[in-house]
């Protein structure tokens, strides 16, 4: 039995949730599990769902997972956080809008992956040449592509050792298990490089701040109080969201 076609939008997500449950759907048995059966005629008419939709339904709801773990979003919203923590201005900007400048950036980064699923799996899907499992295998090649385009070679040795496996002949052949948690461990590592850097600068100016109470003699005076308006300034001097959007957006397509 085909699974019926599904609206764009909703077969781009699926498409993107199935691919990591790709063997299941793979070797899912065609007949389906009956789920209601109608006693309005003689001997009632009973309605099956196929094992393939059942898994693929599964799968969508994995879908915030899927857009923490393989995305660019968890490299960005770190940073963002770092940078907050940084500045030393409390709750400004708040979660909401760390959040949603996040999600925003992650899109931009992850435009490309989207237009090669959407032209390689889902219109083609939509348009009935290929099967489900056809389309989450062509949905799976951009998707791992950029992942292992972020991956240190180290961290997916490392999760390759844990599994117990020897290796693999080329990049391509690493399975979502595996690089799944590879991706996420090299974006966390990447996340705190990129914030020790931005730290720097407003570690001095907090250093130089207190010195200079110190040699004043205002040791009661917080020198966090003095340096905000400093740090503040000096961000906003060097247009620091535009550099950190930028520079963020630039590391992942080097």
């Amino acid at each position: 039995m085909k699974l019926p076609r599904l609206p764009r939008a909703a077969a781009l997500l699926a498409c993107v949730a199935g691919a990591m449950l790709l063997p299941a759907l793979a070797t899912a048995a065609a007949p389906g599990i009956p789920a209601v059966v109608v006693q309005g005629t003689p001997g009632g008419q009973s309605y099956s769902l196929t094992l393939q939709l059942l898994i693929l339904m599964t799968a969508v709801t994995l879908l915030p997972s899927i857009f923490l773990m393989m995305t660019a979003f968890t490299r960005i919203v770190i940073v963002l956080s770092i940078l907050r923590q940084a500045i030393g201005a409390g709750q400004s900007p708040p979660n909401q809008v760390l959040i949603g400048l996040s999600l925003f950036l992650t899109f931009f980064v992850m435009a490309p992956v989207v237009d090669q699923i959407n032209v390689n799996a889902v219109q083609p899907y939509m348009a009935g040449t290929i099967e489900t499992t056809e389309a989450l295998q062509r949905a799976a090649v951009p998707l791992k592509k950029f992942m292992l385009g972020q991956t240190r070679e180290s961290d997916i040795a490392t999760f390759v050792r844990i599994s117990g496996g020897q290796g693999f002949d080329k990049p391509e052949d690493v399975p979502l298990s595996i690089l799944v948690p590879a991706f996420a461990t090299s974006e966390l590592k990447t996340a705190f490089q990129i914030g020790f850097l931005i730290f720097i600068p407003f570690v001095i100016i907090d250093l130089v701040v207190a010195s200079v109470l110190m040699s004043m003699g205002m040791m009661m005076l917080s020198p966090v109080l003095i340096s905000l308006p400093f740090k503040i300034m000096l961000f906003v001097l060097v247009d620091g969201w535009s550099l950190v959007m930028g520079t963020l957006a630039a590391s992942f397509y080097k």
